[in-house]
């Protein structure tokens, strides 16, 4: 499609008008960074892996009455979605204790958790993305009570589907992290999931051997980080051996 007008770059995407009010492009790069922008590299063609993952876990989503923002995909690397009004909050599920929650609790990496734990982030790079608690985010006005109830409900249905459709291709969703947004029409407004679904934003393990299969392997120079990404493709159904093309879904491993 004809190049538009940008409106944001992050990190990993970059925003776009789209084709029709309400609705923006967004474009799925290579770059990749870890502990917030300290390290920086290019991870070949995540870009174009993260849009169809995204993809796929988004439409099977919706499929069970969950709100995205998603539309439909574009091309290789751009995906047509609603704007949304973004609420400066990144929700973290941990289901296993892994990375900063081993480290702050003194959790051995792999340790089972009792129950799945929700936590709060508040959006900043500037401040390293601080964890926060439902008292500082409705004392700011980042979301309001109703907008936590429903955020929570959201996020414990998809850490369900997920961790069962995962778990059916021999991966362990360890943790991830979920991102919401206020979609407003006709002067009501309700809260739908936003951002993406991928190896960037989850932690993903093989069920067997708890080999990494995620971008932990660029923060902590484990290499074949491009291969982690595909073989995540490959089990959803994404990247078949014989390349990439559509397909209806993923086999399930025995």
């Amino acid at each position: 499609m004809a190049r538009r007008r940008q409106l944001y770059e992050g990190k990993a995407k970059i925003l776009f008008e789209g084709p029709e009010p309400g609705t923006l492009v967004q474009y799925f790069k290579d770059d990749a960074t870890a502990g917030n922008g300290a390290k920086k590299g290019v991870i070949t063609g995540k870009g174009v892996l993260n849009n169809r993952i995204s993809e796929y876990l988004m439409t099977r989503l919706s499929e069970i009455g969950i709100p995205t923002h998603f539309v439909r995909r574009l091309n290789m690397r751009e995906q047509l979605i609603r704007e949304v009004e973004i609420i400066p909050l990144e929700v973290v599920v941990r289901n296993v204790a892994a990375g900063s929650l081993s480290q702050r609790l003194g959790l051995q990496e792999g340790t089972r958790l009792p129950r799945s734990i929700i936590e709060y982030y508040f959006k900043n790079d500037a401040l390293n993305d601080p964890m926060v608690s439902e008292e500082h985010i409705t004392c700011f006005g980042w979301a309001s009570t109703a907008d936590l109830d429903d955020m929570v409900a959201l996020t414990l249905r998809i850490n369900d589907f997920l961790s069962g459709l995962l778990l059916g291709v021999g991966i362990t969703l360890v943790d991830f992290k979920l991102e919401f947004g206020r979609l407003w029409e006709n002067d009501e407004m309700r809260i739908i999931l936003a951002d993406e679904i991928s190896p960037d934003n989850c932690r993903l393990w093989d069920s067997k051997t708890n080999e990494k299969m995620d971008k932990d392997r660029f923060r902590r120079d484990l290499g074949k980080v491009e291969e982690a990404y595909q073989e995540v493709a490959k089990r959803l159904g994404i990247l078949p051996e014989a390349g990439m093309r559509d397909m209806k879904g993923p086999e399930t491993m025995q």
